[in-house]
């Protein structure tokens, strides 16, 4: 302790002489003098040469440990490298989006498509998108709303187009208490039953009753933002399910993935019932990347992933809108060694949301899939991760988001350029397939907007 006093006194004379003589000499000999004086003191030195080392390491650590990742592709991005190539267009070419919009054209679709737009809930934006006081124009299942969040939170959805001179709403609409002000006049409309409230300008202040936009039904869980369609709009909505451990908090949000998909909205859950795609599409190393002209390197093959699935209806009690499937899923290093096993319980729920609950020898953790028709052949997909807040999860579900990202372009590959077949050629062992296009049906209604009349609308 004496010689550790001693020291600390020296130094602090160093300094003290430092300071005093500051007033004095030149700046290279203050200089001098100020490196010699922190050259003398350790801590000092560290904190000036690892310092901001250190703090960009904990900086990286913090962004790794909280920050949610976000894998985004375009409708032109994925599935059409086969076309780009040959015509030797690249990333960043002007010609990309007109060579596969010309190559979308020309696929033929098939004949005898079901209605685009079905019957259920479906996600119209992700929470996160919508601030309070904020609005949003929104465009899908063949409508224009307008999605607006008041100051106190709550979310309001109607029809985007003003019954006066046609504004949209959407587009520099302003929130005004729980209703929202058009743009074109200032009209403005209550959210909570679309009614007009104020036209500003009229000398006898009445509005007229008929003055009203029509009123979609909206329910905010789990990061999403659904309204309720339905050809029939007498028919009352089911109750969206919740995963109570996303809305109190315990599991927390780790990242998306978010795609524009250009198929039919059938097929994209309609892979849950088709099994034997599992073993194809999904069954080559994840490494090798996710355009499937490529799959099957052969350095791939020391290890495959195994899939064993199987897809129900719901059983007589249970809710008819609710499928079940079951999937047990590994990863085999030269066909021997199992390591990676995931136990996966999928739900779809209606036409357009799937939750995924997924259990690892890690612990357990959720994907909710939404599928959402922006046009009769355009869907929006995104995949959100919860799981609960610790350091493996940190790691493991970002790993995750990128295999199920690659896993679904490979899908998209096939969907961009598949037909569908309204009565396909099944063997037995698809039998799967036909029960799930059964259960599928109950979302069309007699009065559901058909394919041609809806394409129709587009193309004008």
């Amino acid at each position: 302790m004496e010689k550790l006093g001693s020291m600390m006194e020296y130094r602090l004379k160093t300094l003290t002489s430092w300071m005093v003589r500051s007033g004095n000499g030149t700046l290279e000999e203050l200089l001098h003098d100020a490196c010699d004086t922190l050259v003398q003191w350790p801590w000092t030195t560290g904190l000036l040469w690892y310092g901001p080392v250190g703090f960009a390491l904990a900086y990286g650590l913090y962004l790794f440990y909280y920050q949610a990742v976000v894998w985004k592709r375009d409708l032109t991005d994925i599935g059409y490298n086969h076309i780009l190539d040959a015509a030797g267009i690249g990333k960043s070419d002007r010609k990309r989006v007109d060579t596969v919009n010309r190559a979308r054209r020309l696929r033929k679709i098939g004949d005898r498509l079901p209605p685009p737009y079905p019957n259920g809930w479906f996600s119209v934006l992700e929470s996160a998108d919508l601030a309070a006081g904020e609005a949003k124009a929104v465009d899908c299942l063949g409508q224009n709303l307008v999605v607006f969040r008041t100051d106190a939170g709550e979310v309001n959805v109607l029809d985007a187009y003003c019954p006066h001179l046609g504004a949209n709403l959407g587009v520099g609409g302003i929130v005004r208490g729980d209703c929202i002000e058009c743009p074109f006049h200032h009209w403005t409309f209550s959210g909570r039953d679309g009614q007009c409230t104020n036209i500003p300008y009229s000398k006898s202040g009445t509005v007229p009753k008929v003055a009203r936009l029509r009123k979609w039904r909206s329910r905010e869980v789990n990061g999403f933002i659904f309204v309720w369609h339905h050809a029939d709009p007498e028919v009352e909505p089911w109750t969206v399910s919740v995963v109570q451990e996303i809305e109190d908090g315990r599991w927390v949000y780790y990242g998306k993935n978010e795609f524009l998909v250009n198929c039919h909205i059938q097929d994209v859950p309609e892979n849950g019932a088709d099994v034997a795609h599992l073993a194809a599409v999904h069954g080559p190393n994840m490494m090798s990347g996710s355009d499937i002209r490529y799959s099957r390197p052969a350095w791939a093959d020391f290890g495959m992933h195994s899939w064993l699935a199987s897809w129900q209806a719901p059983d007589e009690g249970e809710p008819a809108h609710v499928a079940k499937m079951d999937l047990v899923h590994s990863f085999r290093i030269f066909n021997k060694f199992e390591v990676g096993k995931i136990d996966v319980r999928a739900y779809q729920i209606g036409p357009g949301y799937v939750q995924l609950l997924m259990n690892t020898g890690m612990g357990p953790f959720v994907v909710l899939q939404t599928v959402t028709p922006v046009e009769p052949l355009v869907q929006k997909v995104i995949h959100r991760f919860y799981a609960p807040r610790n350091v493996w999860n940190a790691i493991f579900q970002k790993f995750a988001i990128l295999a199920e990202s690659i896993m679904f372009e490979r899908d998209m590959m096939v969907w961009n350029h598949k037909q569908f077949i309204d009565n396909p050629l099944l063997i037995k062992e698809d039998r799967l397939i036909k029960s799930y296009r059964k259960w599928y049906g109950q979302f069309y209604s007699e009065n559901s907007v058909s394919f041609t009349m809806a394409k129709e609308k587009l193309d004008w």
